[in-house]
């Protein structure tokens, strides 16, 4: 036939060429990213040669190309050397750009408390008509940094973590610091545990650097320490990345037991593990982190956005002394100083107290939360009852994406399974219910009746 016959031809993605327009490789991009987001592309889908659609389309290989780097950055797609290109596990747009629709309750992105957010404007106030407040507007902040270390060092003891201020690194947030792991210690084509839902940030910067993560299996005690021992054997593991406390999206914490026991398998095998410990504040039995447990193995980060303020994007980094210089020359070329008026109002927060308090005070309505989820979903409730968000089973012949569209219709907004997953083949679809995120404890209740009542209806489908 000839080359640019396709008629009949097998291919996984096939591009309507007429709706193409200048600049070709934009409107490629387009069309591949609205066929991924709509779920015309599955999940995992294979696409076809970046050659055997030029030829299909009868365009520049070059054109193609582009249009491909384009989905990749987006994190709509990624390479697998030898394999080829394929549908990114979760292909839409990042949580953090989601806008609030004004017309739904929101129990999807996380908004822990944003009624709080008054005190941390009384604290930027008072800096605001302080004398020294233009220094805050420098950027040399090295004066200032070894300070900001040590409130840093006292801060993480509370959480059981004890180092030196020379192992801490402060960054623009949790996914700042994950950047800056990912630099100084990976390269394309390493291999990375995971828990089989996971933290959607972490999952698009593994495509964004083109790492593998390899899927582990997960109970209502956190990761299954046999299945990290086969998988160990089975691929060539790098790193394993967790969040052993509230995991990010079901929930689960990790019991003493079982991060003992992945604790020796990392050891043993001489993994690097990437501790992302954003709800420590949730963790009220003190079971004690793995930066304490096997602090020589550990990249452990703090975030202070969800325990405190979402604006303030700074977070404490805690590295191995054999890894110290290295994530210092990855920060310096970065160049991530924290911006110092940032910076001051955590200090303020802390020393002052006010942090502690914001803490307690989000724990108190996190509780009452809980205890109104459970009145209503008794079965699937966290036995953490300072989860800032639940984990909900659908019925296994529903469809995540489907039930958040009809979620949405009835006039609330959920994060469905699909979204977190690295596995190969989901099972039994689920939904992860930001309890934080409603203003008010009335309009919580009003978005857990609808989602009642729609769950409900899909088990009797």
């Amino acid at each position: 036939m000839p080359v640019n016959s396709f008629e009949n031809y097998p291919m996984t993605w096939k591009p309507d060429k007429n709706l193409l327009k200048t600049p070709l490789y934009l409107s490629l991009a387009e069309l591949l990213e609205q066929d991924v987001i709509t779920g015309r592309l599955p999940i995992r889908t294979q696409l076809p040669s970046q050659r055997e659609l030029a030829d299909f389309l009868d365009i520049n290989l070059s054109t193609v190309t582009r249009a491909f780097k384009i989905c990749t950055q987006k994190g709509l797609i990624h390479a697998i050397i030898g394999k080829g290109t394929f549908v990114s596990p979760n292909p839409s747009i990042p949580l953090s750009s989601l806008k609030k629709d004004k017309t739904c309750i929101c129990l999807s992105v996380l908004r822990p408390y944003y009624q709080l957010n008054h005190i941390i404007s009384d604290v930027s106030r008072k800096l605001l008509q302080s004398q020294s407040v233009d220094r805050l507007f420098e950027f040399d902040a090295s004066q200032t940094e070894q300070r900001q270390k040590i409130i840093a060092q006292n801060w993480l003891q509370k959480f059981q973590v004890n180092t030196s201020v020379d192992n801490i690194l402060l960054t623009y947030g949790s996914q700042n610091a994950l950047a800056v792991a990912f630099l100084s210690l990976f390269k394309a084509g390493d291999k990375i545990a995971v828990d089989s839902f996971t933290y959607t940030n972490f999952i698009a910067l593994a495509n964004q650097f083109h790492i593998e993560l390899i899927a582990l299996k997960s109970d209502n005690k956190g990761i299954l320490a046999e299945d990290l021992a086969i998988k160990v054997k089975q691929h060539n593991l790098k790193a394993l990345y967790l969040v052993p406390t509230s995991n990010n999206p079901t929930a689960v914490d990790l019991t003493l037991e079982r991060r003992k026991q992945l604790a020796d398998i990392i050891v043993k095998n001489h993994l690097l593990l990437i501790e992302d410990d954003t709800y420590a504040f949730t963790n009220v039995t003190k079971i004690p982190p793995f930066a304490r447990i096997i602090p020589q193995y550990t990249i452990y980060i703090h975030g202070l956005s969800k325990s405190l303020f979402a604006s303030l994007r700074l977070a404490y980094m805690v590295v191995p002394d054999n890894l110290s210089n290295l994530f210092i020359k990855t920060a310096n070329t970065l160049n991530i100083h924290i911006p110092l008026f940032n910076a001051q109002i955590v200090n303020e927060l802390i020393v002052s107290g006010k942090a502690n308090q914001v803490i307690e005070r989000k724990k108190l309505l996190t509780k009452e939360r809980n205890t109104l989820y459970r009145q209503y979903f008794p079965e699937s409730a966290s036995a953490n009852s300072y989860a800032l968000f639940q984990w909900l089973s659908l019925p296994k012949h529903i469809d995540g994406y489907a039930f958040e569209k009809l979620a949405k219709q009835e006039g609330i907004e959920v994060l469905c399974a699909e979204r977190f997953f690295t596995g190969s083949l989901i099972e039994q679809s689920a939904i992860r219910i930001a309890i934080c995120s409603p203003d008010t404890v009335e309009e919580l209740e009003e978005g857990l009746i609808i989602l009642k009542a729609l769950h409900s209806r899909m088990q009797k489908r």
